[in-house]
């Protein structure tokens, strides 16, 4: 079993809570660029796929259900690009998403860059890549101290 190594928020309180911050100042550019709380949603949970964040996926998979995402749609995301559950918005989305999260491969190519900048202003971009770019802070937090979601039922950990 996997233990946490170190609480952040306790030992750090001031950095944590600017990148607390940060994130709600991400959330409120987001909104009032006008990109759907959806999308913002799958923009999280599709990099804290990619980075195998058990803390963040847990978090964030609860806010989306919590806000309506259909259920069929997260369970598939993985495969976003093979179902037809998403919207040119979305699919564009996760492409900069998943390409900002794997920057070491090429960087985020032109052709991924097009695509979004067909569906989204300028502002919506510059939203969405400190969405992304915050999300694999974040990931990158949880797994390096091994932050360990609340449990939701009674049973003790095996």
């Amino acid at each position: 079993m996997t233990q946490q190594r170190m609480d952040l928020a306790a030992l750090t309180p001031r950095v944590y809570r600017e990148m607390k911050r940060l994130e709600e100042a991400v959330a409120t550019e987001l909104s009032e660029a006008g990109v759907e709380k959806e999308v913002y949603e799958l923009v999280k949970i599709r990099a804290s796929q990619l980075n195998g964040c058990g803390f963040c996926l847990d978090m964030h998979l609860e806010d989306a259900r919590k806000s309506g995402v259909d259920e069929q749609r997260l369970d598939v995301l993985a495969a976003w690009r093979e179902m037809e559950l998403y919207s040119e918005r979305e699919r564009a989305a996760l492409a900069l998403s998943e390409e900002v999260t794997l920057i070491h491969g090429d960087g985020v190519s032109d052709e991924t860059w097009r695509r979004a900048g067909e569906v989204f202003s300028e502002t919506e971009l510059a939203g969405l890549v400190w969405a992304a770019t915050t999300i694999n802070t974040w990931n990158r937090l949880a797994i390096t101290s091994r932050a360990q979601p609340p449990r939701r039922d009674s049973r003790p950990p095996e």
